[in-house]
């Protein structure tokens, strides 16, 4: 089993940052890739980005440009920066992780991200 918790959520005006976190913990070693998704109200869930064990990053329309994903396997912790944030960011941001022999899909929580004035 893999546990994911997000973190770094919260309320942000546009044009702003923020920095979301994922902190995994469990059977990690079989992981060999993490994303970021999202999903706002009444929306499905989107790709925001991914990256491999390798280190290879993919970002989804939304992100590309202004959010960077990247991970410090000392802390088994995955970050998202977010910068120039607009209204139409807001969402509740998901960690996923992938299994490399199962294809299984783990999931965390969530956090809520508000870009609003």
């Amino acid at each position: 089993q893999v546990q994911l918790v997000e973190s770094g959520g919260g309320l942000v005006q546009p044009g702003g940052s923020l920095r979301l976190s994922c902190a995994a913990s469990g059977n990690i070693f079989s992981i060999n890739a993490w994303g970021w998704y999202r999903q706002a109200p009444g929306k499905e869930r989107e790709l925001v980005a991914t990256i491999t064990s390798g280190g290879s990053r993919n970002y989804g329309d939304p992100a590309r440009g202004r959010f960077t994903i990247s991970r410090d396997n000392a802390k088994n912790t995955v970050y998202l920066q977010m910068n120039s944030l607009k209204p139409e960011d807001t969402a509740v941001y998901y960690c996923n992780g992938r299994d490399l022999w199962t294809t299984r899909l783990y999931w965390g929580q969530g956090t809520q991200v508000t870009v609003s004035s």
